[in-house]
């Protein structure tokens, strides 16, 4: 299954008519470029799992939107796991929540 299909049956597993009224996922553009991934994880199973933040920099002698620049910075802080990435990362850090889901949802 790919990881978006599986964030998305993910999130409509937490609805239950009041979660989605208060929480949710939030995906924007950063300028730099690149994303940023906001999952709220407040009265979820992921609530309270311990979560090993992840980075990961591939660096560029110069500025290049276009160039395969590899980055990503992944946490859980408040409740919510953060992750900003790259342009051309973005299914890393999808990769990343399900495993850790999937992960966590075994030992439940």
């Amino acid at each position: 299954m790919d990881d978006l299909i599986w964030l998305t049956q993910w999130y409509a597993s937490q609805c239950n008519d009041d979660w989605e009224h208060q929480y949710g996922i939030k995906l924007d553009t950063l300028d730099n470029p690149g994303w940023i991934l906001k999952i709220n994880l407040e009265e979820t199973y992921l609530e309270s799992r311990p979560f090993e933040p992840q980075r990961h920099n591939t660096e560029s002698p110069e500025y290049d939107p276009i160039a395969k620049i590899s980055w990503w910075d992944v946490r859980v802080e408040n409740k919510t796991f953060r992750a900003a990435c790259g342009p051309h990362d973005l299914p890393i850090i999808f990769s990343i929540f399900r495993k850790w889901g999937e992960m966590s949802a075994r030992s439940n």
